[in-house]
């Protein structure tokens, strides 16, 4: 096995071995930026889609994932969709040495997203990363300050704020259309099925289940775990607040104008199922400003909507009110009355987990257009970072069960050593990130 440590004499090894092909492929020399996509289930094939959208500027020129089965489905997909074949690789740290990748994109398990994007980073790649970009505060923080000192491109793939309708109504509400906005209330809602009680079993002969793991503490695979229900484990994944909650909560976020809460609250449990499910299925939590506050509502199991959806973002100000999703926004007065509204002509639904859509494409152009040309990112890390440590510090507070006070500079928890031990986490050894 290549542990973190030999990576670097890995990297340097492959650059040497880099052919005039390869050359002939890096940005400058046809002007299209090399991808490779990491971590092929699901939401990958909304970066397949989205890398197709702009294949004018943009080449899939290696995919990678941990499961044979899933890898050569996702390559054959890639090669239909893109007209050539990728390579195909089940080690990532061989793909962060290819000379001729400029850019990777991670739609992997959580536990792996600031780990690889560091390394990426370090390996002079420019990066796309879902959300949440961390597995723990500790981490993000760290991938921040990666991006400043190595200076490459890491945008977090909150696609909405490449969304013209959302950009358009949060400078409205900043230009004052409902007065001085103080509240924005976030949700999500599901019927996610039980995932029952695994058993611990051999790993399949087609998944590198040491690999799946990397930097996360070893446990013995069971078998309700890949290739999606890690979500729910707290070893791998973050819960619903991280999983879908980011997206909402860093739309009111950006609404308000706010980063870092003075106070953070959360009430949550595991209620619809008894089963493997780690997290909480039912989430209510609070964030506290100055002279704004915010809350977030997760149900997993109860599809049960407001305002008529799975999800969405409700603004309040001094004048009236805002409801924005992915498909639209509605504006009411004080009283509730709806006076205008704009609506995409098509609908998203919350069951969907791959997501594929314009606003990803268009997250993938402002990436592919910063790095060809300069664009500013419409997400970068520094930014994206503070939603998802706003809901990881929810989870800290449902894990001890009391109301965090927080460093509004930084978002680390004040007077409170039990509860800033879950700002970081365990690595196993060998594999711990750093600057």
């Amino acid at each position: 096995m290549i542990t973190r440590r030999t990576f670097n004499r890995l990297a340097a090894s492959a650059a040497i071995a880099s052919t005039a092909k390869s050359y002939s492929q890096i940005v400058g020399a046809n002007d299209r930026v090399n991808f490779a996509v990491i971590g092929l289930n699901s939401r990958a094939y909304a970066h397949l889609s989205s890398l197709k959208a702009n294949k004018s500027k943009a080449r899939l020129a290696c995919v990678c994932d941990v499961e044979s089965n899933i890898l050569a489905k996702y390559a054959s997909a890639a090669q239909r969709e893109m007209g050539e074949a990728p390579m195909a690789e089940r080690d990532f740290r061989k793909v962060l040495a290819m000379r001729e990748i400029d850019a990777i994109t991670i739609a992997t398990p959580d536990h792996w997203h600031a780990p690889m994007a560091i390394m990426g980073v370090q390996a002079g790649k420019h990066v796309y990363v879902e959300k949440p970009c961390s597995h723990n505060p500790q981490e993000g923080a760290l991938l921040v300050a990666v991006q400043r000192k190595y200076g490459k491109l890491v945008q977090m793939g909150s696609q909405q704020r490449s969304s013209p309708p959302t950009i358009e109504i949060v400078e409205k509400i900043h230009n004052g259309l409902i007065g001085r906005a103080y509240f924005g209330k976030a949700w999500y809602s599901n019927m996610r099925k039980s995932i029952g009680v695994g058993k611990h079993v051999p790993a399949p002969a087609t998944l590198d289940w040491d690999l799946f793991q990397g930097p996360a503490p070893r446990e013995d695979y069971r078998d309700n775990v890949q290739p999606y229900n890690w979500h729910w484990f707290k070893t791998w994944g973050t819960g619903e607040s991280l999983n879908n909650g980011t997206h909402e909560v860093d739309i009111c976020r950006w609404a308000l104008g706010v980063a870092y809460p003075k106070a953070v609250t959360a009430s949550a449990g595991r209620y619809h199922f008894k089963d493997d499910w780690q997290f909480y299925d039912t989430m209510v939590t609070s964030f506290t400003y100055e002279d704004a506050m915010l809350s977030w509502e997760g149900k997993c199991c109860n599809n049960m909507k407001y305002y008529g959806r799975d999800r969405g973002s409700c603004i309040m100000g001094t004048n009236g009110t805002v409801v924005i999703d992915r498909d639209g926004y509605e504006i009411y007065d004080l009283k509730g009355n709806k006076t205008s509204e704009f609506k995409l002509p098509h609908t998203t639904s919350s069951s969907d987990l791959v997501g594929s859509d314009s606003m990803t494409d268009l997250h993938f152009a402002n990436l592919i257009a910063a790095i060809r040309t300069g664009e500013k990112l419409r997400q970068p890390i520094e930014q994206g970072n503070v939603s998802v440590t706003l809901m990881q510090l929810s989870n800290i507070a449902w894990e001890v069960g009391r109301e965090l006070h927080i460093d509004t500079t930084d978002g680390k928890i004040l007077d409170d050593p039990e509860a800033m031990k879950h700002f970081g986490r365990r690595y196993e050894p060998g594999w711990e990130p750093h600057l």
